[in-house]
């Protein structure tokens, strides 16, 4: 075996490529004001909360997806699409994950026994 190793530094088997320069210093200024926005409308109170919530909610939703494209270099390319099958396979687990424990929450609290107050107001 020889101590030299055959293959490149800068290349993976199946994989694209890495990113640029460029690609992280856009992924990197997106973040910053994907950041900064649901920041500066919390501090301000500029709006009501529901309405702030909903803006910080989808601000971080969007910086989820620039995250994944920029920096995880997830897309359809990458791994002959297996990276992105792998995505939807665990967006799927934990949306029926979660889907199934509010579902199951919310039966349990429709049928829970009453109280005793309430036992003792019914005829």
């Amino acid at each position: 075996m020889s101590a030299h190793d055959t293959h490149a530094h800068g290349t993976h088997g199946s994989g694209e490529a890495h990113g640029t320069r460029g690609s992280y210093l856009i992924g990197f200024a997106l973040s910053v004001v994907l950041t900064a926005i649901p920041f500066a409308l919390v501090m301000t109170g500029s709006l009501d909360r529901q309405t702030t919530a909903l803006l910080v909610l989808g601000a971080a939703l969007v910086q989820i997806v620039v995250h994944m494209i920029y920096f995880l270099h997830m897309n359809t390319r990458s791994e002959g699409g297996w990276t992105m099958m792998a995505l939807v396979f665990t967006i799927v687990v934990v949306l029926i994950t979660l889907g199934g424990s509010l579902w199951v929450m919310h039966h349990l609290n429709v049928n829970m026994m009453p109280t005793p107050e309430q036992m003792s107001a019914m005829p």
